[in-house]
């Protein structure tokens, strides 16, 4: 026989724990959501081209392949490009490496 002495007693919130439950409970849901509305975009796009790359060959540097691969564009603002999309912390590149290029414009 259980007695009143013995239960458990149930979870009560105040309004404020009410409020801080429910806006974790918000939170949660929009970053769930943003991780899956990015994850969703990415996947969705099957027409997308692959991101162009080039192996680097010996005597190679970032503004030659800039030039080669970007003729009509700037060649410091695709060197800056190369360099970011790459996440590259200076411009020394090694015979055999391979970088993503900008798309052609």
């Amino acid at each position: 026989m259980v007695t009143s002495e013995m239960r458990r007693p149930s979870l009560r919130l105040t309004r404020r724990g009410r409020v801080v439950v429910l806006g974790f409970l918000v939170l949660m849901a929009s970053f769930a959501s943003a991780v899956l509305f990015a994850t969703a975009s990415r996947a969705s796009d099957p027409g997308a081209a692959p991101a162009p790359t080039v192996v680097v060959r010996p005597h190679d540097t970032l503004w030659s392949i800039a030039s080669r691969t970007s003729p009509r564009r700037d060649p410091s603002a695709t060197v800056a490009e190369i360099r970011r999309l790459n996440g590259l912390p200076s411009y020394v590149i090694h015979p055999g490496d391979t970088l993503v290029v900008p798309p052609p414009r």
